[in-house]
């Protein structure tokens, strides 16, 4: 059974920086695009970042130049460095993952991302 863990979440002070994991298990064979989602409270998930097996990532306008998505492939892990965080980044960050190559994996809406078959369970964000 695919299961998606996430970990690393908890506060931190406006413009400071903070990394986030999802580790990865379960699979027959490795996801071909991992991704990053945040949900903040009243608001729909949204994409964040996303990279896929031929190492392409794809990041949503209001994080690029300010997150960066790694994956370590010897331990499944997928990782979100954030920079420069801002109030606004608070909310619950969800690792979703698809065996599928060539989507657009961070596409949702109306808060339901079409794209992603496995999601983790999620870890909480708070800039203040």
């Amino acid at each position: 059974q695919v299961q998606l863990v996430e970990s690393g979440g908890g506060s931190v002070q406006a413009g400071g920086s903070l990394r986030i994991s999802c580790e990865a298990s379960g699979y027959t064979l490795s996801p071909n695009c991992m991704g990053w989602f945040r949900q903040a409270p009243g608001k729909d998930r949204t994409g964040v970042a996303s990279l896929d097996s031929d190492g392409v990532e794809a990041y949503a306008p209001f994080v690029k130049g300010r997150f960066s998505i790694s994956k370590d492939s010897a331990t499944s892990t997928l990782y979100l460095q954030m920079h420069s965080l801002k109030p606004e980044d608070s909310g619950m960050y969800f690792c979703g993952a698809s065996p599928d190559l060539g989507r657009n994996i961070l596409y949702c809406t109306g808060g339901t991302c079409p794209e992603v078959y496995y999601w983790g369970q999620g870890t909480q964000v708070t800039v203040s």
